[in-house]
């Protein structure tokens, strides 16, 4: 496993856990691979809990119990309270489909830290549609038992085309469930999204409002709840840090053992992701090829090469550029400097024409049936 950029490298410092791609829930921008359907083997308790070793002994400190829905692992508890035992601050990212209150008890007592809990929308006609499940009324009871034993009300809302005009509605949701933390997070198009971006992606009229309702809305309740909004890369004229820079701060476990730059980075080519059952967390995010591709800027072509922000940048999405561009090494199209930034004015505007499209193209949910087509 010989890398090209192993000088320098800090050790990883936030672990994803994607304990399972199960779920029960079938939102049409989920973050899992469209393929997902081809990995259906899992990490035993014991291997998890190799994982969990090997990354605290390297200096992790933050660890998210993610999926598909993390609730699907019968040892999660037994997971949580030995990733307390290694003196991880744990957080589950959960839909809150099928979580009770006497989980939610046990969780505590099993020493986990944070709970952060995911609503479609701040209708339940809509929420239960985008999420493909009836589970709008159960999400409000798991929001109410997460503040009541104690912990942050820590709320998600994916923001998309399909529920962006519910922005005032969905503050007001979050306010009245006492939310301490509202992410809003706007959809960032890879996997499904990336697939269903015609339906998706709003205006961006329709963005500009949103924000503004958004940010009203933050100094209302400065305070005593935060607003996390996080910006569409497409309506950006710099692209995001991919990932705190490539190899430098976040490693992803998936359910069956592959190691991950990021969550998405199954879809790059060429990487050879290494899997935990064959090799040590420690040779993986030191030696391997996947970890060093992108690693440092020497990697870099031009304009990122001679950018004077490329140690901000790094560079941008990686994911992003091998879709619009076919090459993973090739610069961010969202960057203004690229010579590719049409194909994101292009793909804006015609997200305006679909908008005003008396019928839109369906939404392609994810479940088991439509992985198996990619």
């Amino acid at each position: 496993m010989a890398g090209s950029n192993t000088l320098n490298i800090t050790p990883p410092r936030w672990l994803l856990a994607e304990l399972s791609y199960k779920c029960p829930l079938q939102c049409p921008y989920c973050s899992n691979p469209l393929d997902y359907a081809k990995y259906p083997q899992e990490l035993t308790t014991d291997e998890w809990k190799r994982v969990l070793a090997e990354a605290r002994k390297m200096g992790a400190v933050q660890l998210g119990f993610s999926g598909g829905e993390p609730l699907t692992r019968p040892d999660l508890i037994e997971l949580v309270a030995y990733a307390r035992e290694l003196g991880y601050y744990s957080n589950l990212i959960t839909s809150g489909y099928g979580l009770s209150e006497q989980k939610i008890i046990e969780l505590k007592q099993a020493g986990l830290d944070h709970i952060q809990v995911s609503i479609q929308a701040s209708s339940q006609a809509l929420s239960d549609h985008l999420a493909g499940t009836e589970s709008y009324a159960h999400k409000q009871q798991v929001a109410q038992w997460v503040k009541k034993h104690g912990y942050p009300m820590v709320l998600c809302v994916v923001i998309h085309r399909q529920n962006i005009h519910q922005m005032a509605d969905i503050l007001a949701m979050a306010d009245s469930l006492g939310a301490d933390y509202l992410e809003l997070a706007n959809t960032q198009y890879y996997g499904w999204a990336h697939i269903n971006r015609d339906a998706l992606l709003p205006t961006r009229e329709q963005f500009a409002e949103a924000e503004q309702i958004a940010q009203a809305f933050k100094e209302k309740v400065a305070g005593r709840m935060k607003i996390y909004y996080v910006v569409p890369d497409y309506y950006e004229d710099r692209p995001k840090a991919c990932m705190n820079g490539w190899g430098t701060t976040f490693l992803t476990i998936a359910p069956d053992g592959t190691a991950l730059p990021c969550h998405s980075a199954r879809e790059l080519p060429g990487l050879d992701c290494p899997n935990v059952k064959d090799f040590s967390v420690q040779q993986i995010w030191h030696e391997s090829k996947a970890f060093n591709f992108f690693r440092g800027t020497e990697w870099m072509q031009e304009p990122c090469r001679s950018c004077d922000e490329k140690h901000k940048d790094f560079g941008g999405c990686r994911c992003q550029a091998f879709l619009f561009n076919g090459d993973a090494a090739s610069t961010d199209p969202v960057c203004s400097k690229s010579a590719e930034r049409g194909k994101i004015d292009a793909v804006i505007a015609s997200a305006r024409d679909a908008a005003l499209a008396a019928e839109e193209k369906p939404l392609v949910f994810r479940n088991s049936r439509n992985s198996k087509l990619f």
